[in-house]
């Protein structure tokens, strides 16, 4: 009730962050009812089916991500000044942040129910000749759901996202620990050299074990071809992504001391100190996108390659939950670390720094993450599409 009554006053800003949740939440439902249909329509059919529901781990991941981000960018989940008194301590608040969480997921998942439901038939009503052909073929319509299988299923999407939002804002007491004191926050990210080396891992083991890909004419892990995939192929990617996501925090301090180097003016000083200290909440996201948009480049590069197998429909829609998900997702560590230096700029301002140079310092912190970020993103996707073109 605690979390539905502060919904009330939320900023729209905030209401419209928890319906992307929500949203990203009932795109994930909806493919785990779709392979949960196709099963039911086909339960000769273990390998296409299951490809359908391992392809729903990756929206799963970016929708938990994404109900993380906007979690830490949650007013409501700040400790303010007498909530402590009032018995809103950090572990209370880190409750509440996982309620609202799977709040905004459970609305989702119910909504996905509903239309799926719809779509099959099963709530009653007509339904075109051309739909209801599409749904009997990708929905399984005509046979029956189990429910309480279906029920299970979208429960792991709240649960998901719930458990990582509690684990994300966990209270933290360290004395290195970013959020509580920022003193150490400049120092360099360990992450970088195994992030590296992760990816470089991932690209030998994938240029390694590509000709058997080439001789199979199975070049992507999508639905369809993961159980068919190569092993090798498969690990060779999730070690590439895992190793851009490792590698992002120390590529975003690499960028801020990039802005330093030589005799560096105020505005480059100023800007190369900000990604220095922030490197350790803009890393991850960052490298997250960075991880997505290698593979979204590399698997156009691949469908360009054979034609004849197009982007199905839950291959696109799961793509593009995922692309929706992370590019919020960063978009909204921005914005935390935006409020984070609201103390910083404030004094700035009350320095006499105008608000066009700290525009022009946002700029030019943009500008080298780009400059950075960008060209690495495009070598490793090319790097990965190259064992399996050729």
């Amino acid at each position: 009730m605690l979390a539905l009554r502060l919904a009330r006053g939320t900023h729209p800003l905030v209401l419209l962050r928890r319906l992307l949740v929500t949203a990203a939440a009932a795109g994930t439902g909806f493919l785990v009812l779709a392979a949960l249909g196709h099963a039911a329509a086909h339960p000769s059919a273990d390998g296409p089916s299951l490809d359908r529901l391992l392809w729903c781990a990756a929206p799963l991941a970016a929708t938990a991500q994404l109900a993380v981000a906007v979690a830490r960018t949650d007013p409501a989940a700040r400790l303010q000044r007498g909530m402590t008194a009032a018995g809103l301590g950090p572990f209370r608040l880190t409750l509440l942040a996982a309620v609202s969480t799977a709040v905004s997921c459970v609305l989702g998942v119910l909504l996905s129910l509903f239309a799926f439901l719809s779509l099959r038939g099963d709530l009653g009503g007509g339904s075109g000749t051309g739909s209801r052909a599409i749904d009997t073929g990708l929905l399984g319509a005509g046979h029956p759901l189990p429910l309480v299988g279906a029920l299970m299923l979208l429960s792991v999407i709240p649960l998901t996202a719930a458990a990582a939002t509690a684990f994300s804002l966990r209270p933290r007491a360290e004395a290195g620990d970013v959020d509580t004191d920022p003193a150490p926050a400049t120092e360099a990210p360990s992450g970088l050299p195994w992030g590296v080396a992760l990816a470089a891992a991932g690209l030998a083991i994938e240029a390694y074990t590509s000709p058997a890909a080439g001789a199979h004419g199975e070049l992507l892990p999508l639905p369809g071809r993961l159980i068919g995939s190569p092993p090798g192929v498969l690990a060779g990617w999730a070690l590439a992504a895992l190793g851009l996501v490792l590698a992002g925090p120390g590529l975003v301090h690499l960028s801020g001391q990039l802005l330093c180097t030589g005799r560096p003016g105020a505005l480059r000083l100023l800007s190369g100190r900000v990604l220095q200290q922030e490197s350790h909440r803009l890393g991850h996201p960052l490298g997250v996108l960075c991880a997505v948009a290698s593979g979204t480049y590399a698997a156009g590069v691949l469908y360009q390659a054979t034609p004849s197998r197009p982007v199905g429909p839950f291959t696109a829609t799961g793509a593009a939950i995922v692309l929706g998900c992370v590019t919020v997702s960063a978009l909204s560590a921005t914005l935390e670390s935006r409020a984070a230096r609201a103390g910083t700029t404030a004094a700035l301002r009350r320095l006499g720094a105008s608000a066009l140079a700290l525009h022009r310092a946002t700029a030019l912190r943009a500008l080298a993450l780009a400059l950075v970020l960008g060209p690495l993103t495009w070598t490793v996707a090319e790097m990965a599409t190259l064992p399996l073109v050729h």
